[in-house]
């Protein structure tokens, strides 16, 4: 007998939904017509997070690919390992070999930069994922802001540096520099944006609203259906301008109110999937250290690299959100791995 496919993304869902009907793992099978023991190990693996893998045998790097490695590294510092790699046309290396080649003969660091969670945080993030369990995440529009500079994310550039080497002096200038800051959203697998804040504008409840009207609102909200916009769920973060009254009350006057806008809780961006997006599209622009010289230039390497995130890894992200639910409950409250 062949072996069953696993788990779709929709048969997940629905999963967490009966769960959240207090349904048993034996009565979700039956009506999912699964096996009881697939049911189970999805529930568990949720539950307990992602598993360690099996440590693999190595394979083997001649002494003169790693003459060549060791070379590459120290042409290219603050590169990935997979960058190095490739520039030395080795392939078939999975990471963790790279960086545990690497280690012998170069270092990096990783810094890792996290509100502190109290217990009233925790008891408001539990609170949270219970509320929105049974919700189809399908229709709820993550949005969020990203500030992107000339020189890099602020205070976490990284990447491999031969040993005995210094790490390379970033461009310095007199006057100048700042950066852009960009608002997208993401919904099932589509990418809203991104929009450019217009320079030198600073956020507040009035511009935050008017930047809305003018980008999202008239670009991509009046084009949709009444049936999408009936059903569609606007989520935004805690940040004052967008948590005002004056922002609140300005949404509801959009039809953005009650259970279409969501609550959020406080320091939660490891629960907001576009965060992962942000990642990907900053790991692009200033891959190997790459700096720009003006506004615009950074501008539109923000612009292509939004255009080659393609719509499975936007699904990817937003059907991320069940097993978040649950390794937030199951963590109560503390931070979850993204």
């Amino acid at each position: 007998m062949g072996q069953k496919k696993d788990l779709t993304g929709s048969e997940k869902s629905k999963i967490v939904r009966y769960l959240a009907e207090g349904c048993s793992s034996l009565k979700i099978a039956k009506l999912l017509k699964r096996d009881h023991r697939t049911i189970k190990r999805f529930i568990q693996n949720s539950q307990q997070g992602r598993k360690k893998r099996v440590e693999k045998p190595r394979r083997k790097i001649t002494a003169h690919e790693l003459r060549k490695v060791k070379c590459a590294a120290a042409k290219m510092p603050l590169a990935t390992s997979l960058a190095i790699f490739q520039s030395c046309n080795i392939t078939g290396v999975p990471k963790s070999t790279r960086c545990a080649i690497l280690r012998d003969m170069a270092k990096v660091r990783k810094a890792e930069r996290r509100p502190p969670l109290n217990k009233t945080h925790k008891l408001k993030r539990q609170d949270w994922a219970k509320k929105y369990l049974k919700t189809d995440f399908s229709k709820v529009l993550w949005t969020d802001e990203m500030r992107v500079s000339l020189d890099g994310p602020d205070g976490w550039a990284r990447g491999w540096i031969g040993k005995g080497q210094r790490a390379p002096v970033p461009l310095r200038r007199q006057q100048g520099g700042g950066g852009v800051l960009v608002w997208a959203g993401i919904i099932k697998d589509e990418l809203v944006g991104p929009f450019r804040v217009e320079d030198g504008v600073k956020l507040n409840s009035q511009s935050y609203c008017q930047f809305l009207e003018d980008t999202f609102f008239k670009q991509w909200y009046r084009k949709k259906s009444a049936s999408f916009k009936k059903n569609m769920i606007f989520m935004q973060d805690n940040a004052p301008s967008h948590a005002s009254k004056y922002s609140t009350v300005w949404l509801a006057r959009k039809g953005i109110k009650e259970e279409k806008l969501m609550t959020w809780p406080p320091c939660s961006p490891d629960l907001n999937p576009i965060e992962n997006l942000w990642s990907i599209i900053k790991c692009e622009i200033y891959k190997e250290g790459k700096q720009y010289t003006s506004l615009n230039s950074v501008w539109e390497a923000v612009v292509a690299a939004a255009r080659n995130v393609d719509g499975e890894q936007i699904k990817t992200l937003t059907e991320s959100m069940d097993g978040r639910l649950l390794s937030v409950l199951a963590k109560k409250g503390g931070y979850i791995g993204r």
